[in-house]
């Protein structure tokens, strides 16, 4: 008999069986991996919470069921939601035996968006919105009315205490839903009012007619906001151009449903063709950024997908045969590109389709075929007759394009010339950039300096291993108000776009970028702040990669360096300063101030000059106002030490609100950026001029 032969067995005879296969029930998964349903646990996800109950109530208004949604924010960073629907339906599910309320908060893939009739279109079409609300907060109330009686039903991180319970009765119908995210799933629970107005704001004018209210109760003062926009796209056309100047005097705008052949449509759905409603509004601005906004089914895409592209497709289409048509374009081997026919371009499109396909749980893209088809059939057809009977605005479209175009190919020319001077052909820098050794992107750093003087503090100052200084001479262009080929002029933005060394515009690849890290220092004073401000413009609009990788800071020197005697400190704010004050004098702060005198000086404070200024002794208080004021060593120690010293990362949190605060600050109109000024004025304190 020949010996049994051992089974092998690897990693410390860790065994894999049956048992060892666990299946998550109910609404376990969404706890598990809640980024898989909602993004992430930070902040995008929170607020994705609030976008999902709103969603079931902008699909009653879709389908004409709501009128009025009201969200609230209340204390203990609760949210309710409150619409006018139809309300949950209460009755029992055939398949759960439970309620059909609780079958939908319980229960993932469960809801009236995958067949039937109750919806036409919906947002919420996964059917896993409200349940992973359910599934991710502490805790959860549901009320309904429907049918005359009053429901109510309360949850635990998705879990039911009690039955659903007719608690009265009610003469109107609707749905009021109140949660409570969980502390054990977000890293931070603090809804931002901005970002929730933006959103419902935007979500009014998708929705013509619709009334949404919006009511803080956190704080002492309520504040309220309500939205309702009669006229919807053209109203979102007029939010979105109101700082700029629109050179067509009449929008573009259709409105019309495209049947889809049972080719065109999913197999899947078994049911042949399809109506997709197609509604999209246009306007050029004498700007040259472009402003695209896709939907489906009230759902922001902000990736954009088929039916973008296909509005694309229809409108470069559409204005090369109006060109060659009326002899604007006479060379037939010459053609407006898409770049030439969407510069200044401020377009919505919004398409409402039965059984939308989107890439992820997120919905950032839009994935169906048809959708491309029936925006392009409906766009194109509707352009052409918007451009033969609107002969002034038509004239005006062409040649703003004809206009890009040749600002292109200029562009390009002045491209050609300065990438040809950079790294990108291994020739040298620019002779202001004191590089650092390193070649290794992901450990260097570029600090991007006002001025030569705080340029030489810095390059003496600096790791040269790891770190680089490009000193900036004056204030660069503003690129808000300049076309590409004129910015290429500009020595210090050619010595920048070099430095890089991922070119611009069209051929901006972000892997050839030099530095992962690029730190804006400028002088804490009104200067500073405008240079700041300018290459912002800068890297928004022409390296917004750049912001997106996470790669753009803002450095924060010291405002004072604060001694007594061998002692000192640096304070960052004014309130750090009076802080340090009281902890070198051991005085209380409160109600200190200390008078500056020229901003190079030190000001000791020992004698009392009047009523409102404390005397304390042998206290020295220097006041930075510029970075050359501090030497080499200090400028280190301060600013530009990994270890002690503080950045500000600059993130987009909303490209489209971005979009217009760079419009009103750095764009050719006054009156908002005077308005700006003057609402705001109130607020500052410490006024540096």
């Amino acid at each position: 008999m020949s010996p049994k032969k051992e089974e092998k067995k690897d990693n410390n005879d860790v065994s894999y069986s049956a048992k060892d296969i666990y299946v998550l029930e109910g609404l376990e998964p969404v706890r598990k991996r809640p980024g898989m349903y909602i993004g992430s646990t930070g902040v995008d996800g929170l607020h994705h919470l609030v976008w999902e109950v709103v969603d079931n109530s902008i699909d009653e208004a879709m389908a004409s069921y709501a009128k009025n949604i009201r969200v609230e924010l209340l204390k203990d960073n609760k949210v309710r939601v409150i619409d006018d629907g139809r309300g949950i339906p209460v009755d029992i599910h055939p398949q759960t035996k439970k309620s059909a309320l609780e079958t939908v908060l319980c229960t993932l893939h469960a809801g009236g968006k995958f067949g039937g009739e109750s919806y036409k279109v919906a947002g919420g079409l996964h059917g896993v919105g409200v349940s992973v609300v359910n599934a991710l907060s502490k805790w959860m109330q549901v009320e309904v009315e429907r049918d005359g009686d009053f429901y109510v039903q309360e949850y635990k991180r998705g879990v039911p205490q009690y039955k659903l319970k007719k608690t009265g009765k009610s003469s109107r119908t609707g749905t009021i839903v109140t949660f409570q995210p969980d502390d054990e799933v977000f890293l931070k629970i603090e809804f931002d009012r901005k970002k929730i107005i933006d959103h419902l704001r935007q979500q009014a004018f998708l929705v013509k007619g619709v009334k949404i209210e919006v009511i803080d109760e956190r704080d002492k003062s309520i504040e309220y906001y309500a939205f309702c926009f009669e006229g919807g796209l053209l109203s979102f056309l007029d939010y979105l151009t109101e700082f700029v100047d629109v050179i067509q005097g009449t929008p573009f705008y259709v409105n019309r449903e495209y049947a889809a052949s049972s080719e065109e449509t999913s197999p899947a759905s078994k049911k042949g063709g399809e109506n997709i409603q197609v509604e999209t509004a246009f306007v050029y601005s004498d700007d040259t950024e472009i402003q695209e906004l896709s939907f489906a089914n009230n759902i922001y895409t902000s990736d954009g997908g088929m039916h973008l592209t296909g509005f694309r497709s229809a409108l470069t289409r559409a204005l090369n045969d109006y060109a060659r048509e009326n002899g604007y374009i006479k060379d037939k081997e010459e053609n407006l590109t898409g770049d030439d026919v969407r510069e200044g371009l401020v377009a919505i499109v919004s398409i409402k389709i039965k059984e939308p396909q989107f890439e992820g749980q997120t919905k950032a893209r839009l994935g169906n075929p048809p959708a491309r088809t029936a925006v392009e059939s409906v766009v194109a057809e509707a352009l052409k007759e918007f451009l033969q009977k609107n002969s002034g605005p038509a004239r005006d479209i062409v040649s703003k394009c004809l206009l890009a175009a040749k600002a292109r190919k200029a562009a390009k020319a002045a491209k050609e010339t300065v990438l040809r001077k950079g790294p990108l052909e291994g020739l040298s820098l620019p002779g202001k950039l004191a590089d650092c050794i390193s070649k290794d992107p992901s450990e260097s750093e570029l600090f991007i300096v006002e001025g030569d003087s705080a340029g030489g503090s810095g390059k003496q100052g600096r790791d040269r291993r790891s770190q680089a200084i490009l000193p900036l001479r004056g204030k660069i262009l503003n690129v808000e108000k300049a076309r590409l080929d004129k910015m290429l002029a500009n020595n210090e933005i050619k010595s920048l776009v070099i430095a890089l060394g991922a070119a611009i515009g069209d051929d901006f690849d972000p892997e050839k970028i030099r530095y992962h890290k690029i730190i804006i220092m400028t002088d804490a004073d009104v200067d500073g702040a405008h240079i700041r401000t300018l290459l912002l413009t800068l890297f928004y609009r022409y390296f917004r990669e750049v912001i997106e990788r996470r790669y753009l800071y803002i450095a924060q020197p010291p405002l004072y360096r604060i001694q007594k005697g061998r002692d000192f400190k640096y304070a960052y704010s004014d309130a750090e300063k009076e802080k340090v004050i009281s902890e070198l004098g051991r005085l209380k702060a409160q109600g200190l101030r200390i008078k500056d005198k020229d901003l190079s000086e030190s000001t000791s404070v020992g004698s009392k000059e009047d009523e409102t200024t404390e005397v304390i002794k042998g206290i020295n208080i220097q006041r930075y106002k510029g970075l050359g004021e501090m030497n080499p060593g200090q400028l280190w120690e301060t600013t530009m030490d990994p270890a002690t010293r503080v950045l500000k990362q600059v993130t987009i949190d909303d490209a489209q609100e971005a979009d217009r605060m760079f419009d009103v600050l750095m764009g050719e109109k006054v009156e908002p950026r005077k308005h700006f000024i003057q609402s705001r004025a109130v607020t500052v304190k410490n006024l540096d001029i």
